[in-house]
């Protein structure tokens, strides 16, 4: 039985929601923080997609994710873009708040890229100038010149992430650990709203980071750094952020939620569309929204980063629509769990598809898509990683075009086999025992 055939067995139709009737909750407050992929939420708001669906919403926009984690949680904002780890770290208690939260629907796949500074790019490109031509780039020259900081008594390097157990803080602790440095120990991490990155790799408080758009752009644009491998090189058409609420408003409101859902599904289609990302620039580059020079938000719609081909099969370096990209998949949830295991965010053991199951919700996208008419996968899970390039979703409500989900190292995750698969990393800190792990999760 091939994967997609297994995953369709998985899903149980009855459990499918049924929902219709009027709105809950009409007026709506939706927090957003100053990136590139804040464009679904803006673009449902200036081009009036919420409006079709009888919602009045007001935009909160949001310094930092710990701010949108706990204004969501308060009930000051009844929904938020979210990092797509987000949800599940809220429901585990990760990071001083405990609280249900779930998704139905991911905002946007790709879009967030490692950038260097000038000097230690430069110090790469001293003593290892072809690792710099390679496709995708990797850290082993960064690993040499760790270990010569360190036998010459220098500090650590110091690289940016944008939240704890954030896709950045993982996809930066991936990469780096890929040629065995030990994120943890090697390097400090210092969490930096992903406003104020640029500048701090200007003062010289940051070597590097991993941001979303389109602060790798600025960082170029002022000289300040060079972009070294983008998300969609270390793991393609991979989940960015999401649509997250609190179960309890969930529960309160499910009419309302499917009215988001679907506004924000048709404003990613109008985003996807090519001839439209120039006009989408325009509108989020404004202080209210993003707060960065149009010619630079724009990188990311239209070109890819440094216009360079983001990955394999895929046009652009930015994804809201093609490829299933508003699916919440299980086996994005589950890989984001592996990797919370992997580097100790996660204490005890879990039954890891219980999480998954509550937090993300694959049944509440597929309604919605098909309200406005648009295909669904009818399978939640897939073989991450298995995809060297385009190929065809055939478990769908109509066949699928999707792109590669290639991890750059060749690596594969089943989800059947998650644990199978934190054994064959080297380089981890975990603090549950994978006995202890296993015996729970395979009753």
């Amino acid at each position: 039985m091939g994967p997609e055939a297994r995953d369709r067995q998985r899903n149980d139709a009855s459990a499918e929601p049924r929902l219709g009737g009027p709105v809950e909750k009409a007026s709506l407050r939706i927090g957003f923080v100053p990136l590139s992929d804040c464009a679904p939420i803006v673009i449902a708001k200036e081009r009036g997609f919420f409006r079709q669906e009888g919602l009045e919403v007001r935009l909160s926009r949001e310094v930092s994710w710990a701010s949108v984690r706990d204004k969501v949680a308060a009930g000051a904002l009844d929904a938020a873009q979210m990092l797509a780890p987000m949800p599940l770290a809220a429901t585990l208690g990760i990071g001083g708040i405990s609280m249900p939260m779930c998704t139905g629907l991911c905002l946007d796949l790709g879009g967030n890229a490692i950038t260097l500074s000038r000097a230690l790019y430069e110090r790469i490109a001293a003593v290892a100038p072809a690792s710099l031509a390679e496709r995708p780039r990797r850290a082993n020259a960064l690993k040499a010149l760790i270990d010569e900081d360190r036998a010459a008594g220098r500090p650590p390097l110091r690289f940016g992430i944008v939240f704890p157990a954030s896709g950045h803080d993982l996809e930066l602790r991936y990469w780096l650990a890929s040629a065995g440095i030990d994120p943890d120990r090697d390097v400090e991490l210092r969490v930096v709203p992903p406003p104020l990155m640029v500048a701090r790799l200007l003062d010289g408080s940051l070597d590097g980071y991993c941001v979303g758009e389109p602060w790798n752009t600025l960082a170029r644009a002022h000289g300040a750094g060079h972009t070294i491998v983008t998300k969609q090189e270390l793991w393609g058409h991979s989940p960015e952020k999401v649509l997250g609420v609190s179960q309890e408003w969930l529960d309160a409101h499910p009419n309302t939620h499917q009215a988001l859902l679907r506004a924000l599904l048709r404003a990613g289609r109008w985003i996807d569309a090519p001839e439209r990302r120039q006009e989408v620039a325009h509108v989020i580059a404004g202080e209210s929204f993003v707060g960065a020079p149009v010619e630079v938000v724009s990188v990311s719609l239209t070109e890819g980063l440094s216009g360079e081909p983001a990955s394999e099969g895929d046009p652009s370096f930015h994804v809201f629509h093609r490829s299933a990209a508003a699916h919440p998949w299980k086996s994005h949830g589950l890989w984001i769990l592996s990797q919370m295991l992997r580097w100790g965010f996660i204490e005890k053991p879990i039954h890891l598809r219980s999480v998954v199951d509550a937090v993300y919700r694959p049944e509440l996208h597929r309604l919605a898509a098909g309200e406005v008419g648009l295909p669904a996968p009818e399978c939640d899970e897939k073989l991450e990683g298995s995809h060297d390039g385009p190929w065809i979703l055939e478990a769908a409500s109509a066949p699928i075009a999707m792109g590669s989900d290639r991890f750059f190292d060749g690596r594969r995750f089943d989800p059947d086999d998650v644990i199978a698969y934190l054994e064959g990393f080297p380089v981890s800190s975990m603090r549950v025992r994978i006995d202890e792990l296993f015996e729970l999760n395979r009753r």
